[in-house]
């Protein structure tokens, strides 16, 4: 089918913002020619073969599994977390603070220490525990400003130790990051996160 038209191109276009949204979530066993058939008889009309009571027993069953292994996921990556920062604080190089996270000096600076309130500079670049890059100022090659108190708890508490010009390598337990829920795609529930950060200036 060419799509040349512009009702082609915006119908191919839903369909495609339809499938891209399942696939980006998918559930075991999905069946994309019955998907698409139930598309087809919802815009033509055609009576359900498949009642209600049915389809929502189904649509319960397939979220109560998907819950269940979204469960053990997030178990195993909290099990992993702990587990590398455990032996990442052994290594003599690696400060462990009482809350938890773990640094190491790269590159010691020695200008001023920002306080809560400050709006900082820095360059980062912020890794899962297997070294997937999930952000990176870095590689974007624009440092990023923002307040201190704003940002993730880990980060907080490291940058009013580091002075202005130290690069340090932040190891980030879950409970300091972003927790049960995790951020976006790439940070799921309970993991571990590296940054590496470079505190440039306090800019405010």
């Amino acid at each position: 089918m060419s799509h040349t038209t512009v009702p082609d191109i915006v119908s191919y276009g839903l369909g495609r913002q339809f499938g891209d949204q399942i696939a980006s979530d998918p559930f075991d066993d999905l069946n994309p020619e019955a998907m698409a058939q139930g598309l087809m008889d919802a815009l033509k009309g055609v009576e359900s073969p498949i009642d209600p009571v049915t389809i929502a027993k189904a649509f319960q069953q397939i979220n109560e599994e998907m819950q269940a292994k979204q469960a053990e996921r997030a178990k195993e990556a909290a099990a992993e977390g702990e587990a590398f920062l455990a032996e990442n604080a052994k290594k003599d190089n690696v400060v462990v603070l009482e809350s938890g996270l773990q640094y190491e000096i790269i590159e010691e600076g020695n200008g001023d220490k920002p306080s809560a309130e400050s709006v900082v500079s820095t360059h980062y670049h912020g890794t899962l525990i297997d070294g997937t890059v999930f952000d990176s100022s870095v590689e974007r090659g624009q440092p990023a400003e923002f307040p201190v108190n704003r940002v993730i708890a880990g980060w907080t508490e490291a940058l009013q130790l580091m002075p202005t010009g130290s690069k340090w390598r932040l190891y980030i337990p879950y409970h300091l990051a972003y927790g049960e829920q995790g951020a976006g795609g790439m940070i799921g529930p309970y993991q571990a996160l590296v940054f590496d950060v470079e505190l440039l200036d306090i800019v405010g």
